[in-house]
Formats: structure tokens, sequence, C-alpha cells
């Protein structure tokens, strides 16, 4: 929001710096989140923007809320710009090729998920990460939860994570999780056809504030990136929508998903 201020003013960041007397990289840090925005700081950003009123008190109160550190900013985890990104999102359109969603995962499935992306990691610090996913799943069941859409490859169903058991249980909360009315999941066949996209997993986050744009997370091998410039964001959504109306509709995700089900009750372990 501080950012889609400065530039309505058509002000560069060393432009406004100059103008409070601070240095650019502050304002940079300020709008990309790196460094918290304090009261002061935003009363004097308001003050040079001409913002006053009830924006200038949401600003404020925006302010005031980020000094109150939630269970992720305790934590010891590194993905904090994620985490504090899904938290705030009321939309979260989420895709994967190859492995179930994160806030569908079951603990053992995401044990298994985790212990195979890094298999460096201690055992202490895959039970951290496993704990987390599961906090992070309390936002599908909060108060005003997010609108959270999920498309998957058909093959997440048949690749065997863990054990059949494990398989087993992950399919089992799929179709719990698929009940909420404000969970939406869906199966792209496989024979759907080719697929639009490259990319093997990317989440779209939407936000309440007009001001502030929807974000792309892209997961990569050795690096993620965040796009929120408007082009990237639109490529990602019609990306998604092809990949969605590709996919089964939620009731025959569920057909599909109720049908694997006896198939890893057959399969020992």
């Amino acid at each position: 929001m501080l950012k889609a201020l400065r530039t309505e003013k058509g002000w560069t960041a060393e432009q406004v710096a100059q103008r409070l007397m601070v240095s650019p990289s502050k304002i940079s840090r300020l709008e990309t989140g790196q460094r918290g925005a304090s009261a002061r700081d935003v009363s004097d950003l308001c003050k040079l923007y001409g913002i006053d009123g009830d924006q200038r008190q949401q600003l404020l109160q925006l302010a005031r809320e980020t000094k109150e550190k939630t269970w992720w900013q305790r934590s010891a985890l590194n993905d904090l710009t994620y985490l504090g990104l899904e938290d705030a999102a009321i939309s979260i359109s989420d895709y994967g090729l190859g492995i179930m969603p994160g806030l569908l995962q079951t603990p053992d499935y995401a044990r298994a998920i985790i212990q195979a992306a890094v298999p460096k990691w201690v055992p202490e610090e895959v039970e951290q990460r496993v704990e987390a996913r599961m906090i992070r799943q309390g936002i599908l069941v909060r108060d005003n939860p997010p609108h959270f859409e999920a498309v998957v490859d058909e093959s997440v169903l048949h690749r065997v994570v863990g054990s059949p058991a494990v398989m087993r249980a992950q399919l089992e909360r799929l179709l719990e999780l698929s009940e909420l009315p404000n969970v939406q999941l869906r199966v792209i066949p496989y024979d759907a056809g080719a697929l639009p996209a490259g990319n093997n997993k990317f989440i779209i986050l939407g936000f309440a504030q007009p001001a502030v744009a929807d974000v792309v997370f892209v997961e990569g091998l050795t690096d993620d990136s965040y796009l929120d410039d408007p082009r990237d964001v639109e490529t990602y959504n019609i990306t998604f929508r092809a990949l969605a109306q590709m996919a089964a509709d939620p009731e025959s995700t569920r057909e599909i998903i109720t049908a694997m089900i006896p198939t890893y009750r057959q399969r020992p372990g």
C-alpha cells in the first residue's frame, strides 16, 4: 500500500527518501516488508503523500498489527515471507503437478515430502516443519477463512508417498477437507491432454485491500520467486483458470479420489 501511494504521486523511492531525510534503502525496505513499518514511519509518509481520514487510520492500524508477532514470526522457519502472505490472503489458488497442496497434507504425508526434499535435515527440523504445516492449515477453518482452490494432476493421487497406508489416510483427508464450503479441489485426469503450465508448482494469493496487488509464489529448486507485476499475475491467473477448466469438477474429483482409496487398502504397508 505504501508503494502504491508513492507511485500514485509519481515519485521514486529516492525522491521520497530525500524529502524525509532518510536513506532510499529504508523506503525500499518499508515497501517490500523487509523492515517493519512503525506508526511514526507511516505517519510521516501519510503526511508527505497527503493521506488523512480513514485511509490514514487504516495504515496506522496495519502498522500496529505488524508489531504483534504471530506463531510463524516467533519460529525459526526461513520462509516467513510466504507464511505472512498466506496468513493475510483472502483467496489462495494452488496448482501442483507433483505433490498434494501443503494446506491439505496429513502429518505423515508432509513428513515424507519434507524428508525427500531436504534429506540432510535432522529429525528435529523435519518435525518443526511438519508442525508448522499443520498449524498453517488452521486458516481453512478459522473465522472468515480464505477461499482455497487447488488443482492437482491425477499423478499426485497415484504416486506413493510414505507408504500405501499414508496415501490412504491422505486421500481420506482430501475428501474430508473438500467438504468445507471455502475449499474447492479439482483433479486433472490423465486423459485431459497436455498441460498449459511448465511450472511444477505455483500459488496465487489475493488480498482484501484494493491497493495491495495479488502475488504469485513460484516454488523453485534452489530459490523461490514472488511476482506482483500485474502482467505476470494475469498470465498466471489465465493459466490457473485454463488448468481448472481441464480438471474434473469438485464432485467428480471426489468420485475419482473415492475410487482410488480401495486400491491402497489392497497394497501391503
